[in-house]
């Protein structure tokens, strides 16, 4: 017990030292998961142990930072933590986010570099030993593309509040040039830059993948005031924006349990059904890429609304038994 008490102070040492502008008690709690008077408890064991801790005043509150950082023994990090490092860059490479991992490697190395070789040299057989043990599990379907140059552009227009001007080829359509105001990037199967347009300011989203020549460019461009990137991305069911509306699906009772499990939407809840079924709500736009999910659970699926998703589901179908009948 008194070895879990001194890793919470050394933990909330670590998050105080990672803050810029320090922690309240409030987020303290907050982020250790204890009362507020454990919080004070464990501030005071920081106050103790570090001396260069500082209290920032904050009306109507106080903060609590530590400048400096901590000592490359109090940071050095565990062999799981190594390891989930390494294995977030691995499952970026085999994905095609070739820049995205090689930001991850690098960073992997800067830390064994900044760790002492004693520490280093008693992690490495474990780490070796669970690098063998697991492995990431490529799964069929598109590969993101998103090259080290065209993410700098992006993050910098973004950074400095610059219009975005690219060449945007989608299927079927002649290239067109675009110039936007950049929002944010939403990183999946497909990745997506989302903006807002210059005149309208609605919000539209970009596939990297087809954007060329991209560049930011002279004067401001400053996003809707009140557009959040996370709000944003938790409406829709997967990527694309359409009309919210809410989703009722039945699950099967032999479905029931991995349908529980599944994280569908942030808005879900479940209604048990007495045949041990489950309905599934939730409120989302992106109808297609929900009725191409729904193909997944076969017969175990039932959609009781909205109507659009049954009218987009059958037209999917359509589309396919088009394509078999042409196969034959």
């Amino acid at each position: 017990m008194r070895h879990d008490k001194a890793a919470m102070v050394i933990e909330l040492a670590r998050r105080m030292a990672a803050s810029a502008e320090g922690l309240t008690l409030d987020e303290m709690a907050a982020e250790m998961r204890v009362g507020r008077r454990t919080a004070e408890r464990m501030r005071d064991a920081v106050l103790m142990l570090f001396p260069t801790v500082e209290e920032v005043s904050d009306p109507p509150t106080k903060r609590w930072r530590i400048r400096g950082g901590l000592s490359a023994f109090e940071q050095a990090p565990t062999a799981t933590e190594m390891l989930e490092l390494s294995k977030a860059a691995q499952g970026l490479r085999a994905a095609g986010e070739g820049a995205r991992a090689q930001a991850l490697e690098g960073l992997e190395r800067k830390l064994k570099a900044a760790m002492r070789s004693t520490t280093l040299n008693r992690m490495a057989p474990d780490l070796e030993a669970l690098v063998r043990a697991e492995t990431i599990a490529v799964q069929a379907g598109p590969r993101p593309s998103a090259d080290e140059g065209l993410l700098t552009a992006i993050r910098g227009a973004v950074l400095a509040q610059q219009p975005l001007g690219f060449t945007y080829a989608r299927p079927g359509a002649e290239p067109r040039r675009r110039s936007v105001a950049p929002c944010g990037v939403m990183f999946g199967r497909a990745n997506y830059l989302v903006a807002a347009d210059r005149e309208s300011g609605r919000i539209q989203t970009f596939r990297l993948d087809r954007m060329s020549h991209v560049a930011a460019q002279e004067g401001v461009a400053i996003p809707p005031a009140d557009f959040d990137l996370g709000a944003f991305a938790s409406q829709s069911f997967g990527i694309y924006q359409d009309e919210i509306e809410d989703v009722a699906i039945r699950i099967a009772p032999g479905g029931a349990d991995e349908a529980r499990g599944w994280r569908w939407h942030p808005t879900q809840s479940f209604e048990d059904q007495p045949d041990g079924g489950v309905i599934v709500r939730f409120r989302a736009s992106g109808m297609r890429e929900l009725a191409w999910h729904l193909f997944t659970w076969g017969e175990q699926a039932v959609i009781l609304q909205p109507q659009r998703l049954k009218t987009v589901m059958a037209d999917e179908l359509a589309a396919a038994r088009r394509a078999l009948d042409a196969a034959v």
